[in-house]
């Protein structure tokens, strides 16, 4: 648990950063930190207004059986399979985090006080699976300030599009490149229109889109590293950041418009930019870099808690450091493409990559449950 102390004298950094217009959301959870009042207590003294998860997240909370050995018990002697127990338990968690930050929902308009819960990765390729989970997630969870996240591949675009159209909300995961983040940005649009094609208010849906940014550092720079030469190495640690400023680019220049005019005048909520990503990978740089240096109005940092500690230790925030810095960053990649480092085809990677991580995560975590419930005399499918 945080101190009143402890968070008085951490609160400046965080306060700031919150003030600049960045919404501040936890990159965890766990049935332990929502029944020790740990994460209520983020909420209240760190600036705290929202959850992320994803397959990793959960498989470190779940696979350890720590905090859940009641509801496998009860579980196993019901003879349920593997993927139902771990859906019973990861939607669990998220109900009550929702509890947690509803008020913080409410207050916000809806804006924040979100939790988000990922379809079943191993879905990432197909658009119709991926919809049908969407919605019993979102059925399962019974929550209005639940968000589904959906994995921003070539078959997650049109489940973007239907599942926004069906009055959800969505957490775009995933996102790599700049030419994604554009369709990205166009299926939410298209979903929005769906929605109001069908009838629906569009003042209840909202959406963010996941740009993760330090493991593009963590390709591009490995691959500067093996270059060697003076010019490489000075491009380290630059990659990332010139990405995501190109990013916030591109959604200021998808949220104007007469497209988006039409559906702002109905109601509609922007698609905020979520850095996604942000706990540094590199010793060697500022465990606060991918904080300090994405300071940008309508946008969200979410950070695991180390990252979250650091910025209210020593977070540097110094007001916007993304909006004048297009020409440079365009400057940065177009450098990294003259040394033979293939922009589109590093993003490929880092997408194929991302979700292979994510399929791995989740069958370990399948694993460990189906160990857990054999263990209680269950023979789980």
């Amino acid at each position: 648990m945080i101190t009143v102390t402890e968070a008085t004298a951490n609160a400046g950094a965080l306060k700031r950063l919150s003030d600049e217009g960045v919404s501040i959301w936890l990159d965890d959870l766990s049935r332990r930190r929502i029944e020790s009042g740990s994460l209520a207590g983020l909420v209240a003294t760190r600036n705290v207004v929202g959850v992320t998860t994803n397959p990793s997240i959960f498989q470190a909370a779940i696979g350890s059986g720590v905090g859940y050995e009641e509801q496998l018990a009860d579980l196993a002697v019901r003879g349920v399979t593997v993927d139902e127990a771990v859906r019973m338990m990861t939607t669990a968690d998220v109900r009550s985090a929702a509890d947690v930050l509803r008020p913080v929902y409410e207050a916000s308009g809806g804006r924040d006080g979100r939790v988000s819960i990922e379809v079943d990765p191993r879905l990432a390729h197909d658009t119709a699976a991926t919809v049908a989970e969407a919605r019993q997630l979102a059925w399962l969870v019974d929550r209005p300030n639940v968000m589904i996240k959906i994995p921003a591949t070539q078959a997650g675009l049109p489940a973007i599009t239907e599942v926004t159209g069906a009055g959800i909300s969505v957490n775009v995961t995933l996102i790599f490149s700049l030419e994604r983040y554009r369709e990205v940005m166009d299926a939410y649009l298209a979903g929005l229109e769906k929605a109001r094609a069908a009838g629906l208010g569009l003042s209840a849906i909202h959406s963010v889109a996941s740009f993760f940014v330090s493991r593009v550092d963590s390709e591009i720079d490995k691959r500067l590293t093996l270059l060697g030469t003076d010019e490489a190495l000075a491009l380290k640690g630059r990659a990332a950041l010139a990405n995501a400023r190109l990013a916030y680019e591109a959604y200021e220049q998808a949220f104007e418009g007469e497209r988006w005019q039409t559906l702002e005048g109905a109601g509609a909520n922007r698609q905020r930019p979520l850095w996604a990503s942000t706990g540094v990978k590199d010793p060697a740089y500022k465990d606060t870099l991918y904080v300090d240096e994405l300071v940008a109005p309508g946008t969200v940092n979410t950070m695991p808690e180390a990252t979250l500690d650091a910025v209210a230790d020593h977070g540097d925030v110094r007001g916007d450091t993304v909006t004048g810095g297009y020409d440079r960053a365009r400057a940065d990649l177009m450098a990294v493409e003259r040394l033979g480092i293939a922009y589109d085809e590093v993003v490929r990677q880092l997408e194929d990559e991302g979700v292979a991580k994510f399929e791995a995560a989740w069958q370990d975590l399948l694993d460990a449950v189906t160990k857990s419930l054999n263990s209680k005399g269950v023979d789980a499918e």
